[in-house]
Protein backbone atom coordinates (compact mmCIF):
# COMPACT_ATOMS: atom_id res chain seq x y z
CA UNK A 1 0.00 0.00 0.00
CA UNK A 2 0.81 3.11 -0.78
CA UNK A 3 1.57 6.61 1.82
CA UNK A 4 -2.06 7.43 1.58
CA UNK A 5 -5.51 5.84 1.35
CA UNK A 6 -9.40 7.01 1.85
CA UNK A 7 -11.15 5.90 4.45
CA UNK A 8 -15.00 5.42 4.86
CA UNK A 9 -16.55 5.88 7.88
CA UNK A 10 -19.70 4.24 6.69
CA UNK A 11 -22.19 5.30 9.22
CA UNK A 12 -21.63 8.82 8.03
CA UNK A 13 -21.70 7.62 4.47
CA UNK A 14 -25.72 8.87 3.00
CA UNK A 15 -24.89 7.33 -0.22
CA UNK A 16 -25.50 10.72 -1.88
CA UNK A 17 -22.48 9.47 -4.77
CA UNK A 18 -20.79 13.16 -4.66
CA UNK A 19 -17.54 11.34 -4.50
CA UNK A 20 -18.38 9.25 -8.04
CA UNK A 21 -19.92 12.56 -9.56
CA UNK A 22 -16.34 14.48 -8.33
CA UNK A 23 -14.74 11.92 -9.88
CA UNK A 24 -16.09 11.02 -13.18
CA UNK A 25 -15.97 15.18 -13.49
CA UNK A 26 -12.37 15.53 -12.70
CA UNK A 27 -11.03 12.83 -14.60
CA UNK A 28 -13.25 13.00 -17.55
CA UNK A 29 -14.44 8.59 -17.18
CA UNK A 30 -16.82 7.93 -19.78
CA UNK A 31 -20.28 6.54 -19.44
CA UNK A 32 -20.65 3.10 -17.58
CA UNK A 33 -16.94 3.37 -15.57
CA UNK A 34 -15.89 4.18 -12.21
CA UNK A 35 -12.51 4.74 -10.78
CA UNK A 36 -13.87 4.98 -7.05
CA UNK A 37 -17.19 3.55 -6.57
CA UNK A 38 -19.67 3.77 -3.67
CA UNK A 39 -20.38 -0.04 -2.65
CA UNK A 40 -24.12 -0.56 -0.49
CA UNK A 41 -24.02 -3.64 2.23
CA UNK A 42 -27.07 -4.74 3.60
CA UNK A 43 -29.90 -3.53 4.66
CA UNK A 44 -29.70 -7.03 7.31
CA UNK A 45 -31.60 -7.04 10.26
CA UNK A 46 -29.83 -6.22 13.28
CA UNK A 47 -31.91 -5.94 16.47
CA UNK A 48 -34.72 -6.43 15.15
CA UNK A 49 -34.48 -3.51 13.07
CA UNK A 50 -32.94 -3.04 9.34
CA UNK A 51 -29.26 -1.50 8.94
CA UNK A 52 -27.54 -0.30 5.72
CA UNK A 53 -24.68 1.35 5.22
CA UNK A 54 -22.36 2.60 2.51
CA UNK A 55 -18.46 2.51 1.77
CA UNK A 56 -16.62 3.97 -0.86
CA UNK A 57 -13.73 1.77 -2.56
CA UNK A 58 -11.12 3.43 -4.57
CA UNK A 59 -8.23 1.85 -5.66
CA UNK A 60 -6.12 0.41 -3.13
CA UNK A 61 -2.71 1.30 -4.30
CA UNK A 62 -1.24 -2.17 -3.63
CA UNK A 63 2.14 -3.03 -2.26
CA UNK A 64 2.83 -5.24 -5.24
CA UNK A 65 0.35 -3.95 -7.85
CA UNK A 66 -0.79 -7.34 -9.22
CA UNK A 67 -2.47 -4.31 -12.34
CA UNK A 68 1.05 -3.17 -12.47
CA UNK A 69 2.81 -6.69 -12.68
CA UNK A 70 0.69 -7.75 -15.42
CA UNK A 71 1.26 -4.70 -18.04
CA UNK A 72 3.12 -5.67 -20.76
CA UNK A 73 4.28 -2.42 -21.43
CA UNK A 74 5.22 -0.70 -18.63
CA UNK A 75 2.20 1.57 -18.51
CA UNK A 76 1.47 1.69 -14.91
CA UNK A 77 3.94 2.74 -12.44
CA UNK A 78 4.07 3.43 -9.07
CA UNK A 79 5.64 6.84 -7.32
CA UNK A 80 8.92 6.03 -5.31
CA UNK A 81 8.36 8.81 -3.18
CA UNK A 82 4.55 8.29 -2.27
CA UNK A 83 3.45 4.68 -3.47
CA UNK A 84 1.04 6.09 -5.90
CA UNK A 85 0.01 3.88 -8.88
CA UNK A 86 -0.87 5.37 -12.04
CA UNK A 87 -0.98 4.52 -15.93
CA UNK A 88 1.01 6.48 -18.16
CA UNK A 89 -2.10 7.02 -21.10
CA UNK A 90 0.37 6.95 -23.62
CA UNK A 91 2.17 4.16 -22.91
CA UNK A 92 -1.34 2.09 -23.01
CA UNK A 93 -1.64 -0.24 -25.83
CA UNK A 94 -5.35 -1.13 -24.75
CA UNK A 95 -4.36 -4.82 -23.94
CA UNK A 96 -6.83 -5.02 -20.59
CA UNK A 97 -4.38 -6.98 -18.93
CA UNK A 98 -4.56 -4.56 -15.84
CA UNK A 99 -8.30 -4.85 -15.68
CA UNK A 100 -7.95 -8.77 -15.74
CA UNK A 101 -5.42 -9.10 -13.32
CA UNK A 102 -7.06 -6.76 -10.52
CA UNK A 103 -8.78 -8.88 -7.92
CA UNK A 104 -11.12 -5.30 -7.56
CA UNK A 105 -11.59 -4.49 -11.04
CA UNK A 106 -10.39 -0.91 -10.55
CA UNK A 107 -8.99 -0.07 -13.53
CA UNK A 108 -11.83 0.55 -15.93
CA UNK A 109 -11.98 0.79 -19.61
CA UNK A 110 -12.10 3.71 -21.39
CA UNK A 111 -13.46 3.22 -24.95
CA UNK A 112 -13.42 6.53 -26.53
CA UNK A 113 -9.76 6.27 -25.72
CA UNK A 114 -9.09 2.40 -26.50
CA UNK A 115 -7.35 2.69 -23.15
CA UNK A 116 -7.38 1.74 -19.97
CA UNK A 117 -7.88 3.99 -16.85
CA UNK A 118 -7.51 3.76 -12.81
CA UNK A 119 -7.98 5.98 -9.86
CA UNK A 120 -4.46 7.46 -9.25
CA UNK A 121 -6.09 9.50 -5.69
CA UNK A 122 -5.80 12.68 -7.65
CA UNK A 123 -1.99 12.54 -7.44
CA UNK A 124 -2.05 16.27 -9.02
CA UNK A 125 -4.32 17.32 -6.53
CA UNK A 126 -1.84 15.85 -3.59
CA UNK A 127 1.17 17.37 -5.47
CA UNK A 128 -0.68 21.03 -4.46
CA UNK A 129 -1.48 19.80 -0.92
CA UNK A 130 -5.31 18.80 -1.59
CA UNK A 131 -7.33 16.06 -1.07
CA UNK A 132 -8.14 13.87 -4.17
CA UNK A 133 -11.83 15.30 -5.38
CA UNK A 134 -13.52 12.36 -3.90
CA UNK A 135 -12.88 13.45 -0.73
CA UNK A 136 -13.12 17.00 -0.82
CA UNK A 137 -16.50 17.31 -1.79
CA UNK A 138 -17.92 14.86 0.86
CA UNK A 139 -21.02 16.85 2.36
CA UNK A 140 -21.12 14.39 5.34
CA UNK A 141 -17.47 14.33 5.68
CA UNK A 142 -17.49 10.75 5.69
CA UNK A 143 -14.13 9.96 3.59
CA UNK A 144 -10.95 10.58 5.57
CA UNK A 145 -7.76 10.83 3.43
CA UNK A 146 -4.56 10.30 4.91
CA UNK A 147 -1.33 8.44 5.93
CA UNK A 148 -2.72 4.39 7.26
CA UNK A 149 -0.87 5.49 10.41
CA UNK A 150 -2.82 8.73 11.04
CA UNK A 151 -6.25 7.10 10.04
CA UNK A 152 -5.76 4.00 11.95
CA UNK A 153 -4.80 6.22 15.33
CA UNK A 154 -7.87 8.48 14.61
CA UNK A 155 -10.15 5.60 13.94
CA UNK A 156 -8.99 3.92 17.47
CA UNK A 157 -9.36 6.93 19.37
CA UNK A 158 -12.77 6.88 18.13
CA UNK A 159 -13.52 3.83 18.67
CA UNK A 160 -12.02 4.02 21.85
CA UNK A 161 -14.34 7.12 22.62
CA UNK A 162 -17.33 5.64 21.80
CA UNK A 163 -16.95 2.30 23.98
CA UNK A 164 -16.65 5.09 26.75
CA UNK A 165 -19.46 6.82 26.38
CA UNK A 166 -22.01 3.42 26.28
CA UNK A 167 -20.22 2.44 29.11
CA UNK A 168 -21.85 3.03 32.63
CA UNK A 169 -19.61 4.33 35.26
CA UNK A 170 -19.34 3.23 38.60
Amino acid sequence: MGDYLIYTEPRKCVACHSCEVACKTKNDVPAGATLGKIVILGPEMVNGQPDMSSLFVPCFHCEDAWCMNACPVDAIRKRNEDGLVYILRELCVGCKACILACPWHIPQWDPDAGKAMKCDLCMDRIDQGMEPACVAVCPTNALQFGEPTQLSHKSREEYALRLLKRKPRK
